[in-house]
């Protein structure tokens, strides 16, 4: 069935990213065109330092865009307050939490801040969405440990079910498997899938894990130097996107297997 603009939860048009200078700016990519339905999970990729935090940063308003437009919920996204924007987009970030001496469930309850009043009170709905994204991500049991005594997956699932506890539509995290070994990696990102089958939000995150992408993700966008390109993996696949993805001297993509190989 063909999706309807009331599906769309981002868009972009004639999007460039960079930096602005006093003197010329510094395009990092142009011309991206991106449209993120509800219900899809997303793997942004590319080799390291194409832009993909960038991307991500003008996304989430952290960063201005060098041209054109973005839409969260078919309204430009500069046209947000920050209170609305916090209401339509939550973001599971790579930099430390401002406070390790919370409990589990204390930095959870962050995630309702936008709804709570100026003290904090949380009411029964809060309560609510707290235990429910406990549940979802399976951390109850860890509700009353200090964030200091978790291991880096486990406090990477309670910064997800923090995500989860502000109820947006749109969850964007960067770098998620960023620390973890092989094993967890595959989990977080699993998890991830779980969650957009179970919550129907769309989840946007950027990560090197191209393969563990490939079979998880409903949707993929690949930056390469030349261009940014948004579609499904086999699509991408067919298309031999992921081919010219690194320099085929040392890594070559088997569109076969869908998988990364080095070379003998």
């Amino acid at each position: 069935m063909a999706h309807t603009n009331q599906h769309i939860i981002l868009k972009t048009e004639q999007l460039s990213i960079g930096y602005k200078s006093k003197k010329v700016p510094t395009i990092i990519a142009s011309n991206i065109q991106i449209e993120l339905q509800k219900g899809e999970l997303i793997g942004l990729v590319g080799a390291n330092g194409i832009g993909k935090s960038t991307l991500l940063r003008t996304l989430t308003n952290v960063q201005e865009s060098l041209k054109g437009n973005i839409y969260i919920h078919n309204k430009l996204l500069s046209n947000y307050t920050s209170e609305e924007l916090a209401k339509s987009m939550s973001l599971v970030l790579t930099e430390p939490i401002a406070s390790k001496n919370l409990s589990v469930f204390e930095l959870v309850a962050l995630g309702r801040h936008p709804y709570t009043n100026w003290v904090g009170n949380l009411n029964t709905k809060d309560m609510e969405s707290i235990h429910q994204a406990l549940s979802l991500t399976n951390i109850e049991t860890l509700k009353h440990k200090k964030c200091f005594e978790l291991s880096d997956g486990q406090l990477q699932k309670v910064l997800i079910a923090r995500a989860l506890a502000q109820d947006t539509d749109l969850i964007i995290l960067d770098e998620p498997t960023t620390h973890l070994d092989m094993y967890h990696k595959a989990y977080i990102l699993k998890l991830l899938q779980k969650l957009v089958k179970e919550t129907n939000k769309t989840i946007l995150f950027s990560s090197h894990e191209i393969d563990l992408a490939i079979q998880l993700c409903d949707k993929m966008i690949v930056m390469t130097q030349e261009t940014v390109i948004t579609d499904a993996p086999c699509n991408l696949i067919s298309k031999g996107v992921f081919n010219s993805l690194f320099p085929e001297d040392l890594i070559v993509f088997n569109k076969h297997t869908g998988s990364f190989r080095v070379k003998k």
